[in-house]
């Protein structure tokens, strides 16, 4: 049975531990309302630039269209941009992109594809250096948070473009956690390359019902779109990991918080009790050796 100095300063040590959760809990929660804001109010202009993007692509000759957004006609190399964040203690939200990762990669392999890897974030790195390190092409650091800049997922996009360009992969998709709720974060797979175009949005949307003619051609105005797209996409999907590590930080240390003052508890009961029983003990001294006397 421990004595009574180790079960207080383990007491002790486990409150601490509660300080320092509950400080993180209240710090995400904060942080949590700036970031649920920045990535719902990047939805509806991501969902605008897909179906812009579908409008212009269903009027376009496939044969002339730019690359970024039919392909270059092949299919055997494939990079997975993967969207984690820097630090943990946020629960399973690195755990289930790295896992989903693995899920990927391998599925990809069983159909003797070509596999590489773009790592934004860098716990998942970190788990999947040692398996996939060899797959890695680049690495990217320090871009979510409270203030994902749109200027580093065009950073981002300007080195997929570019690899791309240079014939290093035939198709791009993009791993991340999207925000749901403050407890709930959905795994979600985009194609960047060639464009993901979703033909039930526009044939959804009212405006699809309308014909233009643009000005100037389809082609040349999806060549400038499509690199912009891009770049929205992959800012879009910053603001909804962002936050949804945020949520995911706030829930694990909410969790944290409350199992500590559980431990905290029991620790105390623990305690009364090896006390009451030390204080009965040398009672018993006490009183054996008065009547012995």
């Amino acid at each position: 049975m421990a004595n009574l100095k180790d079960l207080k300063t383990r007491i002790n040590s486990v409150k601490s531990t509660q300080k320092i959760t509950a400080a993180m809990k209240m710090v995400a929660a904060a942080k949590l309302r700036r970031a649920q804001d920045a990535a719902e109010s990047g939805r509806p202009y991501s969902t605008r630039m897909r179906q812009v993007i579908g409008n212009l692509a269903s009027k376009a000759d496939p044969s002339s269209a730019p690359q970024l957004l039919v392909g270059n006609g092949k299919d055997q190399t494939h990079l997975l941009v993967i969207m984690s964040a820097d630090r943990g203690l946020c629960g399973g939200f690195n755990g289930s992109i790295t896992r989903q990762t693995r899920a990927e990669v391998a599925r990809l392999k069983a159909e003797n594809k070509t596999v590489k890897l773009l790592m934004v974030g860098r716990k998942s790195a970190d788990a999947l250096r040692r398996e996939f390190g060899d797959m890695y092409i680049d690495q990217h650091e320090g871009l979510q948070g409270t203030s994902v800049n749109y200027d580093d997922a065009a950073s981002i996009a300007d080195t997929i473009r570019s690899k791309f360009e240079a014939g290093e992969f035939d198709v791009c998709t993009l791993i991340f956690n999207k925000f749901k709720n403050a407890i709930t974060q959905e795994i979600t797979l985009t194609r960047l390359i060639p464009a993901e175009v979703d033909e039930s949005d526009a044939a959804d949307n009212d405006a699809a019902a309308v014909s233009y003619e643009y000005e100037p051609e389809e082609d040349e105005l999806l060549a400038s779109l499509l690199p912009r797209n891009l770049s929205t996409q992959i800012y879009s999907a910053l603001l909804e990991s962002s936050a949804a590590e945020l949520a995911a930080r706030m829930t694990a240390m909410d969790n944290a918080t409350r199992n500590a003052g559980e431990l905290i508890d029991r620790l105390t009961l623990v305690y009364n009790r090896t006390r009451q029983a030390n204080i009965t003990s040398e009672l018993i001294e006490i009183i054996s050796g008065a009547e012995a006397i």
